[in-house]
C-alpha cells in the first residue's frame, strides 16, 4: 500500500489527468450515442466534458514539463558543448520559473475574481479554472527544482575542469 501511494504521489498529475481524460471520453461517447440512436442529449454533458478536458490539458502540461517531454530546441542543445548546455538549461529553468510564477499569480487573480457560472449545471467556472492554478504552481515548483539542479551542475562541472 505504501509503495502504491508513493507511485501515485510521484505521478499524480498523470493519474488525475488520465481520470479526467476518461471522463471526457466516456461522456462524449455517451452523448454521441444518445444523440444519434436515442434522439436526445444530456444538457450537462458538454459542460462536464469540456471541464474535464481543461483539467486534462493543464495537468498534462505540468506532467510533461516535469518529465521534460515538451518540445524543445534539441538540435541546438546537441550542438552546444556540455558546459554550454548546462548554462542554457539554467537560464531556461530561470525563465520558466519567472514566467510560471507570473502565470500562477494571474491565474489565481483570474479565478478569485471569476463570477461566471455554467449554463446547464449552474456551477462556478472556478472549478474548471482552478486547474490553471494547480498546473502553474506545479510547473513553478518543478522549474525551481530544475534551476537548483542545473546550478549545482554548473559548479560541479567547473570543479571537474579545474
Amino acid at each position: 500500500m505504501n509503495n502504491l501511494l508513493k507511485r501515485f504521489g510521484k505521478d499524480f498529475e498523470l493519474y488525475v489527468g488520465s481520470f479526467f481524460l476518461s471522463i471526457t471520453s466516456i461522456i462524449v461517447i455517451m452523448n454521441v450515442f444518445t444523440r444519434y440512436f436515442l434522439r436526445f442529449t444530456y444538457n450537462w454533458a458538454e459542460e462536464v466534458a469540456v471541464g474535464a478536458f481543461v483539467w486534462t490539458i493543464f495537468l498534462g502540461f505540468a506532467s510533461s514539463y516535469r518529465s521534460k517531454n515538451l518540445i524543445g530546441v534539441e538540435v541546438l542543445m546537441k550542438l552546444l558543448p556540455k558546459k554550454g548546455r548546462t548554462v542554457v538549461e539554467f537560464f531556461t529553468a530561470m525563465m520558466v520559473t519567472i514566467l510560471s510564477s507570473i502565470m500562477f499569480y494571474f491565474s489565481y487573480k483570474y479565478v478569485a475574481g471569476s463570477t461566471k457560472i455554467t449554463a446547464a449545471l449552474e456551477l462556478s467556472y472556478s472549478y474548471i479554472y482552478i486547474s490553471m492554478i494547480i498546473a502553474f504552481a506545479l510547473i513553478t515548483l518543478y522549474s525551481i527544482y530544475f534551476l537548483v539542479q542545473s546550478f549545482k551542475k554548473i559548479f560541479s562541472d567547473e570543479n571537474v575542469e579545474n
